[in-house]
């Protein structure tokens, strides 16, 4: 890799790629820059060369492009939750399908029989079920506050932090992603916190008082889960914080706390108190429900990911007697949603924690017919489980970003399930998985979601069929 100044004028912003990153050329060189949009005008510099492409800043915008529309949220430019914000939603759509179409065919090497136009969200804006917030003694001015010529003597913030500086934290007024609920807690919680002079957290000396927030919701029971995590246990100040902020939001659901003194914000190996109500939240697809504790993952954008399940519903064409195999189960969601159409499911899942609120919200529901393992996915999806719960009908799987580990693609091609139903959020290397499991499966459809407007994620549904011998 190469340091660079060179200056390009007058550059013209083609497309979008990888990543979300905009894409020029210039003098038959692939160019990548941040915070471009296509069909902008811009002097850029070039910051980086490499064999195949440069990377570049902007320097001056010449001419903005007809795709651009005014961001809603104050802090867009400094926080970088929502990169895409100033881009049209209708091309937003048409980006993030396009990267899908193009991986499947040029990662992939296949052309669908059907693709599938991008689901859009039903909510571009509060569509989040989960807000992580850091308390904070680093607070990172804005060019508009050192401009403002006031004085912060207490540099303490609650919000995100700023990209790629795991030291800095913005301060956040106003975010757009959640219902307005959470500002309010937000904002109360930094007030009362400021009022009483209590410590925020100094990541760099690993010391303080107040170090993390979590608001939880739900969309379709209108429930709110409240999550602290203190560095330090004040029973006095912790109980004074709770307890005030139960008067002023009664209709928090339950409140619940960790004492976090570690090196890591991770929660996940910690014990939690439960200060207010039952210590988890509860919501309802479609009349089945979901018990939701502090260390649970479920999907983000609840509408969202309702409307993707009954998709996988639909595209995994399931009778009563069908073995359905749901790969990288977590909480057992799919597995849950597809149960009563199929014989039985198993969820294979690696996170044990995740395996008992599978269970659990299987009680909830009375299904029996759900069964659930806990191990390494390439090393416990093999003949010993078939043996044991007979082979797969069906394979839904939903992978991390990594894709599915090669054990796994080869189990699935030496069992040969008539019906695959691959979800992902990288269709990147989904299209890779496809390529090799293209030996023995055609892809009959691929459908794209956005789970996460304004930014660049998206997630894509692919069916694959066992070709006919």
């Amino acid at each position: 890799m190469e340091r660079s100044k060179r200056i390009i004028e007058n550059l013209k912003i083609l497309s979008i790629g990888a990543k979300g990153k905009a894409i020029a050329k210039h003098e038959g060189k692939v160019i990548l820059i941040k915070d471009a949009i296509p069909g902008d005008v811009a002097d850029v510099k070039v910051i980086r060369k490499k064999k195949n492409y440069d990377e570049a800043k902007v320097l001056e915008f010449k001419k903005l492009s007809d795709y651009r529309t005014e961001p809603a949220c104050k802090h867009f430019g400094v926080c970088g939750g929502c990169k895409w914000q100033h881009m049209q939603y209708d091309k937003q759509l048409y980006y993030k399908q396009n990267e899908v179409y193009e991986n499947i065919r040029r990662i992939g090497k296949v052309e669908p029989k059907q693709a599938l136009p991008i689901e859009p969200s039903p909510k571009i804006y509060e569509y989040r079920n989960r807000l992580d917030f850091t308390f904070s003694n680093r607070r990172w001015l804005t060019d508009d506050e050192i401009k403002s010529g006031k004085k912060f003597d207490k540099k303490n913030a609650l919000g995100f932090h700023l990209p790629g500086r795991f030291d800095r934290v913005i301060n956040i007024e106003e975010c757009k992603l959640q219902a307005d609920i959470s500002n309010q807690i937000r904002n109360f919680v930094k007030k009362v916190s400021d009022t009483n002079d209590w410590e925020y957290y100094d990541i760099k000396e690993n010391k303080g008082f107040l170090r993390n927030l979590i608001i939880r919701t739900t969309e379709f029971t209108n429930q709110i889960m409240v999550i602290f995590a203190f560095a330090e246990y004040k029973q006095e100040e912790i109980e004074f914080l709770l307890s005030t902020l139960m008067k002023k939001f009664p209709k928090i659901t339950t409140l619940v706390y960790f004492i976090n003194d570690k090196l890591n914000d991770t929660l996940y190996d910690l014990d939690y108190t439960v200060f207010y109500g039952p210590g988890f939240i509860i919501e309802d697809f479609e009349g089945l429900k979901f018990k939701i504790s502090p260390k649970s993952f479920f999907q983000t954008n609840s509408r969202q990911a309702l409307n993707m399940y009954n998709h996988v519903k639909e595209y995994a064409s399931l009778s009563d007697n069908e073995v359905v195999y749901d790969l990288y189960s977590g909480t057992g969601t799919i597995s849950l949603y597809i149960a009563g159409s199929a014989s039985k499911v198993i969820g294979v899942e690696s996170v044990g924690d995740a395996v008992e609120d599978a269970y659990e919200n299987a009680r909830l529901n009375g299904i029996e017919n759900a069964y659930f393992e806990v191990g390494d996915i390439k090393d416990i999806f093999s003949d010993e489980m078939f043996s044991k719960y007979g082979k797969p009908d069906v394979v839904i799987t939903d992978p991390p970003r990594a894709g599915m580990h090669k054990n796994v693609v080869d189990n699935i091609l030496k069992t040969e399930p008539k019906r695959i139903v691959y979800v992902s959020c990288n269709s990147a290397t989904q299209a890779r998985d496809i390529e090799l499991l293209s030996k023995k499966y055609e892809v009959e459809l691929i459908k794209p979601f956005d789970m996460f407007p304004h930014t660049y994620h998206v997630e894509n549904i692919a069916v694959l069929n066992l070709k006919k011998s």
